[in-house]
């Protein structure tokens, strides 16, 4: 099989748990994650082109959809936003939230 890396390795009951999101109304969620995280299907899946694998990468999600992301210190953005909104995009796509815990574990003064 080509182009399949680990789809095959879902649980049954993980399709009706996607087409229950998919039903859902849209939350305005977003989520960050590094484009060398296993989710970055950027450019494969979704449409557009594809962003480098590189942990500073970031991809910023949009209820699912990639909307911005960061390529070194430069944001790239995938979709138009004005005013509050390209504010709160830009924001979210540079942040880096560290969890308290995984914060403890790598000590004060790495971070």
């Amino acid at each position: 099989m080509q182009g399949v890396w680990g789809e095959q390795y879902a649980l049954p009951e993980a399709l009706t748990s996607l087409r229950k999101i998919k039903r859902e109304a849209n939350k305005e969620e977003l989520v960050s994650v590094s484009a060398a995280d296993p989710l970055n299907l950027t450019g494969i899946i979704t449409p557009g082109r594809k962003v480098t694998a590189y942990y500073n990468n970031r991809i910023l999600y949009k209820d699912g959809v990639p909307v911005a992301t960061t390529e070194g210190k430069e944001v790239k953005w995938l979709e138009d936003f004005e005013g509050e909104e390209k504010w709160r995009i830009h924001h979210a796509v540079i942040e880096r939230h560290i969890p308290p815990k995984l914060r403890q574990y790598l000590g004060k003064g790495i971070i």
